[in-house]
């Protein structure tokens, strides 16, 4: 059985995403990168609200979309909204792993967002997060 090219493309802009963010944080163990790039994604959907949630989650490719929608309940309040729970789903999410900083994982995502998704884009996100958080987005 073969995969179709937009599965195969689908595919490669994943890989694009999680070797972009592995590199930023300058890690090698990928499984683990892969954890911290979706606590940081599922985080960040977390503290926004429904509106702002799905429409960042229409700019990403199809399979990060999938991963960042799984187990999300768009009826559930935003459990997000300050700095530390930001960064307590982040660690809650890796199961408290000590090899990684949440915020400096948040920081590298939200990084990595502005670099990949339109600038009016990336700013509409910056504003629809918590106050507190906007210190955390490349400036």
């Amino acid at each position: 059985m073969s995969i179709t090219p937009e599965f195969a493309l689908a595919v490669q802009a994943a890989d694009e995403w999680l070797d972009g963010f592995t590199n930023r944080l300058g890690w090698h163990h990928r499984q683990r990168a892969y954890s911290a790039f979706f606590a940081a994604l599922h985080a960040l959907h977390d503290c926004l609200l429904q509106e702002q949630a799905i429409e960042l989650g229409a700019r990403l490719p199809p399979l990060i979309r999938g991963l960042y929608y799984e187990g999300w309940h768009p009826h559930a309040r935003a459990t997000a909204r300050t700095r530390t729970a930001f960064f307590e789903r982040i660690c809650d999410a890796v199961h408290r792993d000590p090899a990684i900083d949440a915020e400096t994982v948040a920081r590298v995502l939200l990084e990595l967002l502005a670099v990949k998704l339109p600038a009016a884009e990336v700013e509409n996100v910056k504003a629809a997060t918590p106050r507190d958080l906007h210190n955390l987005w490349p400036s």
